[in-house]
């Protein structure tokens, strides 16, 4: 799917190879669980962070609902793609 479609909400499916990339990277990734921690919204002081099973991350130019998504989907990604193998299943 290009980004172009994608912004026009155009579905297309994901194949298999895909799916495996998707957790591949997932895979890679730091572990987690990964939580998002903002200056001024948890009475820290000092930079926004993600806190993860490994090094914290500092994102340099990032919103703070950009940190906080980035933040979300290493959680969301393994249920999404759990989701899809479990509908996959129903066919």
């Amino acid at each position: 799917m290009t980004n172009k479609q994608a912004m026009a909400g155009e579905a297309t499916v994901l194949t298999d190879l895909e799916l495996e990339a998707i957790r591949a990277r997932w895979t890679k990734a730091t572990p987690g669980p990964w939580k998002s921690f903002l200056e001024g919204r948890e009475q820290i002081s000092g930079s926004s962070f993600i806190m993860t099973g490994g090094e914290d991350l500092y994102l340099s130019g990032a919103t703070n609902d950009d940190q906080d998504f980035i933040a979300s989907a290493h959680q969301d990604i393994p249920r999404l793609l759990a989701e899809i193998e479990r509908l996959k299943a129903k066919k």
